[in-house]
């Protein structure tokens, strides 16, 4: 009889689907399990398994031919991504995420940075908390600083924060807030392919550098391009929290903002308003 986790497959002897529990074991997403079984790399019980197949105590899965053995310690790290790595498990794919980390356990990325940007990025081996993460209508925060080829106008980061056209739809209105001449600041709660670079470019502007800052409450801080850590304590409880009100309330149309948004964005809307009443009483 193959191992077991009392938190795994059989529930009080009931049985859970394949994708589950390959997810709770922690060698992968409910998403990759499902690629993993329709590419026939899982096997169950010496059988080649399908989408939707159940798995009960006494079942042997096996992945690749290797048996999946009890769940592992949930991990949960926070990486500086540096610009040429790619967010994928897959190990035979140069420059992957996986193989930069060297993490001891079996983890995988939390959705993914493009190849050319930077930041940011989540790595778990926790397959369950990863939906919860990347719906875009559980509206969780994401804050990036763009740098662009030229200076930016006000009209266009105007046009950036009620939306794009981009890949034949409009994207969500977001939040922008000026750096400098040629960067700004922005918080999505959407995440399109390329979502940021695509946006620019419909309004003629070149992407030079890319960085995501903040995921949620978790904030880049001092990591350097390739380091990473464990996530706090409080991090983590903030992070499974969310992840949990976010499934409970997928029926909002929208979230509220975070205390730190609100905050950033009335100092924002402050600054423009005295600006305005400047120009107003120096206009001749």
């Amino acid at each position: 009889m193959p191992q077991l986790s009392p938190q795994g497959p059989s529930r009080g002897g009931v049985a859970v689907r394949l994708n589950k529990y390959l997810s709770e074991t922690g060698v992968c997403s409910r998403r990759e399990a499902d690629q993993w079984i329709e590419a026939g790399r899982v096997s169950l019980n010496g059988a080649p398994a399908t989408l939707g197949t159940r798995v009960s105590a006494g079942d042997e899965v096996r992945v690749d031919g290797q048996r999946v053995g009890p769940k592992k310690a949930p991990v949960y790290i926070a990486l500086h991504k540096p610009v040429g790595v790619i967010c994928t498990s897959e190990r035979d794919v140069e420059s992957n995420i996986i193989d930069l980390v060297g993490h001891a356990e079996r983890i995988f990325p939390i959705g993914r940075l493009d190849k050319d940007s930077e930041g940011l990025i989540l790595l778990t081996n926790d397959g369950d908390i990863v939906n919860g993460i990347l719906r875009s209508e559980h509206h969780h925060e994401k804050e990036y600083i763009v740098d662009v080829d030229r200076p930016i106008s006000d009209l266009a980061l105007s046009m950036l924060r009620d939306g794009v056209r981009i890949m034949g739809r409009m994207t969500e209105p977001c939040r922008v807030l000026r750096i400098d001449r040629e960067s700004f600041r922005m918080i999505l709660t959407q995440g399109l392919n390329r979502q940021i670079r695509r946006m620019c470019s419909a309004l003629g502007y070149r992407v030079r550098r890319l960085r995501r800052m903040r995921i949620m409450d978790i904030h880049l801080g001092d990591l350097a391009p390739g380091q990473w850590r464990d996530l706090t304590a409080a991090e983590l409880d903030g992070l499974l929290t969310q992840v949990r009100r976010g499934q409970s309330a997928r029926s909002a149309v929208a979230a509220t903002p975070s205390v730190q948004t609100r905050a950033l964005f009335e100092r924002q809307s402050g600054s423009s308003a005295r600006a305005a009443s400047h120009r107003k009483k120096s206009s001749p």
